[in-house]
């Protein structure tokens, strides 16, 4: 019982897609060098901590309008992201596909109870970020960057937890915002939300005008508390947006990253500006192989594609912050692939079915309809000399001539060109298939999604999908 409670404020926060800051791998910055133009007293400014890397390129920083941010890959010229030391194409690949297995894996895990989920041993569900946006954070506002991956699986590090299906954004640019108490009624909310008493909070310290955690994990302590403050998305304010602080963290297990949620729940960013955007957003996801490395995050219905076709947006109680979709089946060439039903089958029962997120990077489909899809593309492809690399088991080595592949929804198609199925090594000389199997759980991810818009129409339950050049 002790470590159910231990954790359930952040199961709770996590729940509702709030977001987490966190100030962990901090150095003091002077406040001019943050360029706020605002005038603050000492003990505000010794509060305002970033970490040694900042920002995006000044040749990238390009003012967001309206209600749009742009969205840069991890690894672009403009990224603060890219790794002193380049990993080499193999290395980046396979542990791409470690995390992503590991994803899937808790992903396949996930069912709805009123129970703490546990901790996933160890593993880091979201271990990097793939896409970044900018964000304004606290008053005074403070520019932060943050990676965008619409499953929210994972909070600080190795803490895995039961907030799905949500837009993550994790800060980097970790500033303690200098913010209001969370008020009393937002607690009721945040328990009303996951059906928790306000007693089962870890080692709460919970007054008329805040409420305090603290929790061990993975040989790491952390410490914070809820907070209430304005967020500003592009040139959109969003005044008393609640949200969860990490005052003080210590220890390997946690990285200097926070969460915002766009996910369905009370206190998710759709919820929380639901006035403003009517709880519909867009992303078109910029290529890594693209020169520019910017695509669009979208809020709001205006300025949402007109020609669009859309396929339902389902409801599966087993998971219910999921955006799933009901696949009818897949086409290899012009030729539609023998898939038992069941394995691409809608169940809310058991919570199989197809899910759209972000933040996985393969796609992945259960072993029937993987193996099916996977030696209809064989076929088509008529190369004997079939090797493999870490999960992907049908890589060639000479230059070969792919089919499309077209993902069949109800209401809609999505056919994908060669760019958004294979995966080309820096020489060339290899070429893979960029799917896997996964064990109990389709996911359409990231690198499939490239350079299309993808829109959630949340009110209407639905979810379309158009090409775009983003890239």
């Amino acid at each position: 019982m002790a470590k159910e409670v231990h954790n359930a404020l952040l199961l709770m926060m996590m729940m509702a897609n709030v977001i987490v800051i966190s100030n962990s791998s901090e150095r003091v910055v002077p406040i001019e060098d943050l360029e706020l133009g605002l005038k603050m007293d000492k003990r505000d400014k010794e509060r305002i901590r970033v970490p040694a890397s900042q920002g995006l390129n000044p040749k990238c920083d390009i003012q967001d309008h309206g209600s749009n941010l742009q969205v840069f890959h991890v690894y672009s010229p403009c990224s603060p992201f890219k790794p002193s030391k380049p990993l080499s194409w193999e290395e980046d690949v396979l542990q791409t596909l470690a995390k992503d297995q590991a994803r899937v894996q808790f992903l396949s895990s996930l069912v709805a109870k009123k129970s703490v989920v546990p901790i996933a041993s160890g593993r880091q569900i979201v271990q990097s970020p793939t896409y970044i946006v900018k964000a304004n954070i606290g008053t005074p506002p403070q520019t932060m960057l943050m990676a965008m991956d619409k499953a929210a699986v994972m909070l600080l590090g190795c803490l895995a937890l039961a907030a799905l299906a949500a837009l993550l954004l994790l800060l980097t640019l970790l500033n303690p915002p200098l913010s209001r108490p969370l008020v009393a009624k937002l607690l009721n909310a945040s328990r009303k939300s996951v059906q928790y008493e306000t007693s089962q909070v870890p080692n709460p310290t919970c007054g008329g005008s805040a409420c305090a955690f603290n929790m061990t994990y993975g040989g790491s302590t952390i410490a914070g508390n809820l907070s209430q403050d304005t967020i500003t998305l592009a040139t959109d304010p969003i005044p008393n947006y609640t949200f969860g602080c990490l005052q003080k963290t210590a220890g390997s297990s946690v990285p200097p990253q926070g969460v915002l949620g766009l996910g369905r729940g009370p206190l998710s960013l759709l919820s929380q500006s639901q006035n403003l955007y009517q709880s519909t957003f867009s992303y078109c996801l910029p290529s890594i192989r693209s020169p520019n490395f910017s695509g669009s995050l979208r809020l709001g219905p205006s300025g949402q594609p007109v020609r669009i076709k859309y396929t339902p947006l389902l409801k599966n109680p087993r998971r219910p912050s999921l955006y799933y979709v009901n696949l009818i089946g897949i086409r290899v060439g012009r030729r539609i692939v023998d898939i038992p039903p069941s394995a691409i089958a809608f169940n809310p029962s058991t919570g199989a079915g197809t899910i759209i997120d972000s933040g996985t990077v393969f796609t992945r489909l259960v072993e029937p309809a993987y193996v099916a899809v996977r030696d209809a593309f064989r076929r088509r492809v008529r190369v004997a000399n079939v090797t493999s690399l870490g999960g992907f088991d049908t890589c060639y080595s000479v230059p070969i001539n792919a089919p499309t592949i077209t993902f069949m929804f109800s209401g809609m198609n999505v056919t994908l060109p060669q760019e958004n199925l294979l995966l080309h090594s820096t020489a060339g000389s290899i070429t893979c298939l960029a799917m896997a199997s996964a064990p109990a759980l389709n996911v359409i991810a990231n690198m499939q999604q490239q350079n299309h818009r993808v829109v959630f129409d949340v009110p209407n339950s639905r979810v379309g999908v158009a090409r775009e050049r983003c890239s």
